[in-house]
């Protein structure tokens, strides 16, 4: 059985890609894997057509697996051999007018109608895929993001003076204005991994947040950041997955974090859930969190227990069956 994965070309840590790249080195030897990457960044929009065109023409495998943010390459191919892994719409979310047509349509309704099954990495994003999309629910499988054994425990003794806070991301979405309202006053330090922009200095300097930053991070460089900090905060207003929960989980770094989206659903009891919106309610969950010797060990036990879930030898077993059933049911078709 040989599967064809698309994705893109990452220069720097990126997750998914990661994540992904783990998941193929846990499947059995008898799946042989070729991984396609196709030109995305700087490239025209009908470039990129023509790339992926090319290649998906040129390469054959028994199935074609899209990764990540290429859904249009289901255009191209068999559906039957077509497995769409998706990993959240906040595009939906965020754009409106044309842009939101185009994006319903070409990004996702016609590439899940072109595809045989898919994969959403949470059962938050296969319930927004079936709210939006018409198409029979059997034919979107849930199967979690997996964590890289490269994280690993690190036991630290939890500084209640001034705890280091470690927050995962800077787009609008990652809510980082509200934490850092929530913050003020309480005597921490926050290290952000991205470039915060303007904006978010401004605040940073209004609440008068002692801060650091960090961009363009390995893997090992993202776990130092983990290692080092007592407190995850991962208050997003929306997430298909949220890896630095499980990440953090893996470390034992005990997190706050949404009680909505897929945040939730991922975090289990592993996590101090509070409101995104609400930044009372933000505060009141980090000021938990330190104070509460007790609370804060429990949530570190259950991360122990909660990241058994993403183990990337079960996630690379649970696409392995879909493997093997897409290849199945093609062999039956053409006999």
């Amino acid at each position: 059985m040989k599967v064809l994965f698309f994705q893109q070309k990452r220069e720097l840590y990126y997750s998914v890609h990661i994540l992904f790249n783990i998941v193929r080195s846990k499947l059995p030897p008898s799946v042989e894997q070729k991984v396609l990457y196709y030109a995305h960044n700087g490239l025209p929009r009908l470039k990129k057509f023509q790339h992926i065109f090319s290649i998906s023409r040129k390469e054959k495998g028994d199935i074609n697996h899209i990764v990540e943010e290429i859904n249009y390459a289901a255009f191209f191919m068999e559906k039957e051999k077509t497995i769409l892994t998706i990993h959240d719409i906040m595009r939906l979310y965020k754009t409106s007018g044309l842009k939101k047509f185009f994006f319903k349509w070409f990004w996702l309704k016609l590439p899940i109608s072109r595809s045989g099954f898919i994969t959403a990495v949470s059962e938050t994003t296969r319930t927004e895929i079936l709210k939006h999309v018409a198409c029979p629910p059997s034919k979107v499988r849930v199967i979690y993001n997996c964590i890289s054994p490269a994280f690993v425990p690190v036991p630290s003794t939890f500084n209640k003076v001034k705890p280091n806070i470690l927050q995962v991301g800077i787009k609008p979405s990652k809510n980082l204005h509200r934490m850092i309202q929530a913050i003020e006053g309480i005597p921490c330090r926050l290290t952000i991994v991205g470039r915060p922009p303007d904006e978010t200095l401004r605040w940073l300097k209004k609440c008068n947040v002692e801060f650091s930053w960090r961009e363009d991070l390995t893997q090992d460089e993202i776990i130092q950041q983990y290692v080092a900090c007592d407190l995850v905060v991962f208050c997003s207003l929306y997430e298909g997955f949220g890896v630095p929960i499980i990440e953090a989980n893996a470390v034992e770094r005990p997190v706050v974090t949404s009680n909505c989206s897929a945040m939730a659903e991922v975090a289990g009891d592993a996590a101090c859930l509070v409101d995104p919106l609400d930044i009372a309610s933000i505060r009141a969950g980090i000021i938990r969190v330190i104070n509460d010797d007790a609370y804060r060990d429990q949530l570190i036990e259950a991360g122990r227990i909660n990241k058994e879930r993403f183990d990337a030898k079960h996630i690379a077993d649970q696409y392995y069956q879909l493997y093997k059933e897409v290849y199945e049911k093609n062999i039956a078709r053409s006999a």
